[in-house]
Order: C-alpha cells, then structure tokens, then sequence
C-alpha cells in the first residue's frame, strides 16, 4: 500500500469547488482526503494512523491542481496522414471533389488496413503517450479505420492492450465499424449495415464500451444507425452518435429516442433539437477545432442555458485534427464557444466522465480515482490565456507519470 500526500496546493480547482491553500492525500489508486491544507486530520482511518508516517510527501510549490482532463471524442488508431489533402482543403476543394479524387475517410483505410500491427500499434501508443503527457488522463477512442470484422476488433483488442501499460491514459473504446461504407460494399449499404449490427456483440467481447455511427448526409441514414445502435446496446454497449455535422437528419432525435450515452458534433442544430436534448437528458460532446475548421459552430451557450450537459473533445483524426492537448482545446472552447473557463474545464473533467459513464473519476473528493494535474500555473483563468497551458505533473490513480 502507498499512501502520498500531494500538499502546499496554491488553488484546487475540484470540480465542485475552489480551495485555497489545499492538499490531497492519495491511498493507492484513489483519493483518501481533501480540503484546506489547515484542515489535514492527523489521521485517516484505514488509510494512516499518523500523518507524519505516509510514504511520500510532495510540496506542490502553490500551483493550481485539477483533476485529470478527459478527451470524449477521438479517433486515433490510423495509419498513414492526410496533410495534402488539408492544404488542398484549405485552398478551397470541396470535402466531395477530395474524395471523388480518392482522398477522405477511405484514403486513411486504405494505408491502415496495408500497415503491419507493429507500425499501427507504435502510432497509437505514441498519440495516446501525448495525451497523457499534456494532462488528459482519460481518453475516449473509436475504430473506424478497418471497416473489416477483423480488422475492427483487431483495434478493440489493441487499445485495451496499450491501456495496460505504463505511461498510458485510461482509454474508453468505442466501436465505430459504421463510419462510412468501404469499397468492397459498394451497392450494398444494407448488408454492411447489417454485417456491424452482427459485429457488435464480437465487439463487446473483445473489450469495446460504447458503439457509435455516423449517422449524417453521405454516412448513415437514422434507420441505418438505429439497427447499428439498437444492436450495440442489446449486447451492452452504450450507445453515441455522430450528429448534425453536415446536415440535420433526424440524428438528436435518434439520440433521445435510444438514450444514447452522448450525440457528438452538432455543428447543425436547432432550437428543437436543444429542446429534445435538455428534455431527454442526452448529454453534447463539442469539439471545437473541427467546428472551426468546417465553420459552422454549435449552439453551445444555448444548450447550457437549456441543462444539456456539455463535454469537449479533440476530435482527433487524421482528416482534420491532430491536437493532442485538451487543455489547448479548452482554451478554444473558451473562444470560439463563449464558454467561461469554468464550464470550459468543467466539459473536460466532469462532462467527459459523465458521457463516458465513469463516475469514477472527473472530481477530486474521496472515494474518486486519483486521476490529478499540477499545472504550470497558479489559477484555471491561465487556460484561456496560455492556449495550451502545459502541466508540471501527473498522476494516474496516484502514480506520478512525469
């Protein structure tokens, strides 16, 4: 048993509060205490019997702490990059002139499916490494570059491997075969549709939590992606939806309808669509670097005037993305939603757990894994400020990573 007290905390920032002069004692894995530095107990039972007897003691030189940031949206198992295809983006081709040229989402299944495990494996591990290094703890990480049964629980099996081992982030894995249609069923979008919805309880057992489908203009009709989630969820995964990204097809509406665990995008949306959200509980992940780089922006201050619960995510991909920080993309949450710092960073802790359904961690308090970032800062307002404020330390459930 290791028992660390983190102590000399200038600004706590815990998800429910903000503590001043604060320190933390870790028993294991998981928090033990919390509070005011004056407030310390001499002991805590079955934990120490003595505070002057705990294993390490480290004096965090008065800067902010929080807990470890949670990434809700990402899909980091490719091979390969598109960097040609966003210069030529930017100069002003269209996303369907790109892949009628052969680029897109089938250009990066082409190179992954052609990249031995070893090269793939090593790319994963060095993305997810940089996630955890930059103060996300948590990850959330789809499949969807195979498109093949084998092939997507290959990637199941891969990210629950490089979960267990050191200098990794926890990783919640999502199954999203129903991305986009491969070539070899071209014509025949009913029978791939169906060949996911068989796939899925492989999936499950390979170690996937969630399933998820792009159910948007040129992926998935809600008919398609009811039949992939419906079967997702009768074997246990929870349910999310790629919604509202390019058009408004009925997907929010879908989300309620199933209770899906999270509705991701939502660049498109209207006052009913918030409506439903708020009414149904279907908690919003936004990913601000995408929503900029397609220029159309969610409604974000109007789903948190409405309760609908928010978290952020990177959106990395190899299309669009390649941020690695989230506290880069709170910083652009922050900007580009007019969200507070506050409900920014709140997003990125509280919100992602509640969406990946880990209640497990996204607070310091007892009980909660002690999943804590030492900043390179003395106050959360420096997230808005630094656009991509870096951490001094981490620690995951208690062990320092850096």
């Amino acid at each position: 048993m290791t028992v660390r007290l983190l102590t000399n905390i200038g600004r706590l920032w815990t998800g429910n509060e903000v503590l001043s002069n604060a320190a933390i004692l870790v028993h294991n894995d998981r928090i033990a205490w919390v509070g005011r530095a004056p407030d310390l107990p001499q002991s805590v039972p079955g934990v120490v019997d003595d505070i002057v007897d705990v294993d390490h003691v480290e004096n965090l030189g008065g800067a902010l702490v929080t807990p470890g940031l949670i990434d809700a949206h990402t899909h980091p198992v490719y091979a390969g990059n598109r960097y040609a295809e966003l210069a030529i983006r930017t100069g002003g081709s269209t996303s369907a002139s790109i892949t009628a040229a052969g680029g897109g989402v089938g250009s990066t299944v082409t190179v992954t499916r052609g990249t031995d495990p070893w090269t793939l494996c090593n790319g994963v591990r060095e993305r997810l490494r940089g996630w955890l290094l930059s103060g996300t703890t948590t990850v959330e990480a789809k499949t969807g570059y195979h498109l093949t049964r084998d092939g997507e629980l290959a990637d199941v099996r891969l990210l629950r491997e490089l979960e267990k081992e050191p200098m990794m982030p926890r990783v919640h894995v999502t199954f999203l075969a129903a991305q986009v249609v491969p070539p070899e069923y071209f014509g025949r979008q009913r029978e791939y549709v169906e060949a996911v919805g068989a796939w899925c309880a492989d999936a499950a057992a390979a170690g996937a939590d969630s399933v998820d489908v792009y159910c948007d203009e040129g992926h998935f009709t809600t008919e398609e992606s009811r039949w992939v989630l419906a079967s997702g969820r009768n074997v246990g995964l929870l349910p999310r939806i790629h919604a509202g990204l390019y058009s408004r097809r009925g997907a929010v509406q879908l989300a309620a309808e199933l209770g899906c665990a999270s509705a991701d995008g939502l660049h498109h949306m209207s006052d009913e669509d918030i409506a439903i959200m708020s009414r149904y509980g279907v908690p919003a992940v936004v990913c601000p670097a995408t929503a900029l780089q397609r220029g159309h922006l969610p409604p974000v201050r109007q789903m948190i005037k409405h309760g609908v619960q928010i978290a952020l995510g990177s959106d990395h991909n190899p299309g669009y993305c390649g941020i690695t920080s989230m506290s880069l993309v709170i910083a652009m949450a922050v900007s580009a939603f007019g969200m507070s710092v506050n409900d920014a960073l709140r997003a990125a802790t509280l919100g992602g757990a509640t969406v990946l359904g880990a209640p497990d961690r996204g607070v310091l308090a007892p009980g909660r894994l002690a999943d804590i970032v030492q900043w390179d800062a003395d106050h959360e307002g420096a997230f808005a400020w630094s656009f991509g404020l870096k951490p001094r330390r981490v620690w995951r459930g208690g062990t320092p990573v850096q």
